[in-house]
């Protein structure tokens, strides 16, 4: 029987418990701008980087994922199904817990609801093959964002405020939102199976991520220099090749330390990638766990655009300590687990009964 403690399971792929660690981490320190107003302007560059970077890598480990689930389930079509309605489930009660989280009043953009979306859709992608996953890959970076842009001069601004109905949020969520859209995590999520596919590489797919990586992230300030454009909207070419510049060079870096031999070297890299994979394993459950103490944060007087070292201390530093204590002495996070009992995945462990004493 497979543990349910994380950090028992053998058969676990550290890379992408390690990005989504990280992921979730550039969460926290973007969530945590707006408490630190005052700060230098390069620390202020650098958490706009890490912005950028969270939502497409949280959406290439859960592609990850779903294809290591698939792969898991073997040939037989009964399973593929299982995991499929088992994805789809996941999905839709991510949907509802991102609405559920946007009501609690953070200051936070919640992306759950689209990275239900793109689970529910991406999974059954997975099972293309390689040359079919590629070229889907590829039409929705180039559909993508004309898509987004023709929806929106169709549509007219996405209204935000009173009533809403399943058609608006629909399209906030695949084409219209100023934060999301399926449309730009989509791709994310399919390039996430294409590295399983590949067993998350070794040190030439590193060097290739770098590789690829360094000219993607200078292209848009090249671009803006040249043209005098002073910004790139949201889910355009230039944003998406600026997320790709900052992915791949995360995901190349993550692959060359684990791809380093020598016993000392492995016990470094291991214990600078230990705690991203504590946080990265239980990474759904310190999210909302983030969302309630910015509500928290909100409700009692800690505003946005305001400067509070030590809130930014509780939400940076003191969230991933709660993760990292939790996965270390309790197990698997408790919305992991939930959403896992929910969807069919996990079995709810029944006590054994106890036997009657013989004794007088």
């Amino acid at each position: 029987m497979t543990p349910v403690a994380p950090r028992l399971q053998q058969d676990r792929y550290l890379l992408p418990d390690v990005a989504r660690g990280l992921a979730i981490l550039a969460m926290l320190i973007a969530h945590a701008g707006p408490i630190m107003v005052d700060q230098p302007a390069a620390t202020a560059f650098l958490q706009g980087q890490l912005n950028d970077m969270a939502s497409p890598l949280f959406a290439t480990t859960m592609g990850a994922a779903a294809a290591i689930v698939l792969a898991k389930a073997g040939r037989s079509p009964a399973n593929v199904r299982m995991v499929i309605v088992q994805n789809v489930i996941r999905g839709a009660i991510l949907v509802l817990l991102g609405l559920f989280l946007a009501t609690w009043g953070s200051w936070i953009a919640i992306v759950l609801s689209f990275l239900g979306i793109v689970l529910a859709i991406g999974t059954p992608l997975v099972l293309l093959g390689t040359r079919a996953l590629i070229a889907v890959l590829a039409a929705v970076l180039i559909f993508g964002a004309p898509l987004n842009e023709l929806i929106l001069a169709a549509t007219g601004p996405l209204i935000t405020g009173g009533e809403r109905t399943p058609a608006s949020f629909l399209l906030e969520w695949l084409f219209l939102s100023p934060h999301y859209r399926v449309t730009n995590l989509l791709p994310w999520f399919l390039f996430g199976a294409l590295l399983f596919r590949i067993r998350f590489g070794g040190r030439r797919a590193g060097w290739i991520l770098l590789a690829i990586a360094v000219p993607a992230w200078w292209l848009g300030p090249l671009w803006r220099g040249t043209t005098g454009e002073e910004f790139s909207p949201s889910g355009s070419y230039l944003d998406t090749l600026h997320d790709a510049g900052l992915v791949l060079g995360v995901l190349g870096v993550i692959i060359l330390l684990a791809s380093l031999r020598g016993q000392r070297i492995a016990s470094v890299v291991h214990a600078v990638f230990l705690p991203f994979e504590a946080i990265g394993s239980i990474s759904l459950s310190l999210y909302v766990f983030q969302v309630a103490v910015v509500a928290w944060m909100a409700d009692n007087g800690i505003s946005f655009g305001t400067t509070d070292p030590v809130a930014w201390i509780v939400l940076v530093i003191g969230v991933p300590i709660v993760g990292i204590l939790w996965w270390r002495f309790v197990g698997k996070g408790p919305i992991e687990w939930l959403i896992g009992v929910l969807s069919g995945r996990y079995r709810p462990r029944r006590a054994s009964p106890v036997k009657a004493s013989s004794a007088p």
